[in-house]
């Protein structure tokens, strides 16, 4: 835990300290929009590839991926409704940082660990003692880096699924709704289900990107957070190392998605994949996701 207790220490809790910038900010080519013709015809070929790669898939897929200069977007599903697993761990980030600009909390808040809060899955706070506290700061590090069910869970409980819904609809997410805490198996056998769509993580991601996420430097440090994702294995996996990427998975029986910002020297893309399947295992999905964000890496290229 002493890693994570270093975001507590500067001005906004949740930045980490010595944070490297991760390209956020980087200065794009002014040649960027030059050549438009080959740029059209990349694209062009890009929806045709990523039609043939979701060809055949065993399931459903929901698509949103957009060149982020050009707002060019190929999109599918977009309102499809689909089982959010992990992926509803941004909107409640997104919640904390707005009620701590409310002053309804502050980010140095403690909660208590308690033996029913530890859940299964990723993370390491529920290797921790009951009776722990944790700042707030301390548990939505690890909720986004390293996707802490535990801390997720504490989190949900701090301020209720009410208000966390409000908080969603507030932010415009019309689809996504928080109905269960996260590995509440219960509750999902009996059809409580967390929902999202693509659209609606689409949306909160650009929103962030263009720093209209209640201010730019709030925009900026949640996508400083996506941008330590510790589970690399969909959209990053193909990608070269130094590319920065800045996204949150997610992961349950039957459902297996990955949204995010990638950085690239040519330009920024938006690459939200959500998936519903029928396969056994997800890597099917995970290759499907990797492959996906690939191609649309290589588009850059065409031009």
């Amino acid at each position: 835990m002493k890693k994570i207790i270093l975001i507590a220490a500067i001005a906004i809790p949740l930045a980490v300290a010595g944070i490297v910038s991760y390209n956020l900010c980087k200065s794009k080519p002014v040649s960027r929009r030059q050549n438009i013709e080959a740029r059209t015809a990349s694209w062009a070929r890009l929806k045709e590839y990523v039609k043939k790669a979701t060809a055949g898939y065993r399931g459903d897929v929901a698509i949103v991926i957009k060149d982020l200069d050009m707002d060019w977007q190929i999109e599918a599903n977009r309102d499809m409704p689909i089982p959010s697993a992990s992926l509803v761990k941004i909107p409640i980030m997104l919640a904390y940082f707005a009620a701590v600009e409310e002053g309804k909390i502050k980010f140095s808040d403690t909660i208590e660990l308690k033996r029913s809060d530890k859940v299964s899955g990723s993370g390491l706070v529920k290797n921790g003692s009951a009776g722990s506290n944790y700042k707030i700061a301390d548990l939505i590090y690890p909720m986004i880096t390293e996707s802490d069910n535990t801390a997720a869970n504490m989190l949900i409980d701090r301020l209720g699924l009410d208000e966390l819904n409000r908080y969603f609809l507030k932010f415009g997410l019309k689809h996504t709704n928080l109905a269960r805490k996260m590995m509440d198996f219960r509750l999902r056998k009996d059809g409580i289900e967390n929902y999202t769509t693509v659209g609606d993580m689409a949306d909160i991601l650009e929103r962030l990107y263009r720093g209209e996420f209640l201010s730019k430097s709030i925009s900026k440090k949640c996508l400083e957070l996506l941008a330590e994702q510790k589970i690399n294995d969909r959209i990053p996996k193909k990608l070269p190392h130094d590319i920065t990427v800045a996204h949150k998975t997610g992961l349950e029986n039957g459902v297996c998605h990955d949204v995010g910002i990638v950085y690239t020297p040519k330009g920024d893309f938006m690459i939200c994949v959500l998936t519903k399947h029928e396969y056994t295992t997800a890597r099917p999905s995970k290759r499907l996701i990797s492959r996906l964000s690939l191609l649309t890496y290589n588009y850059y290229s065409g031009f």
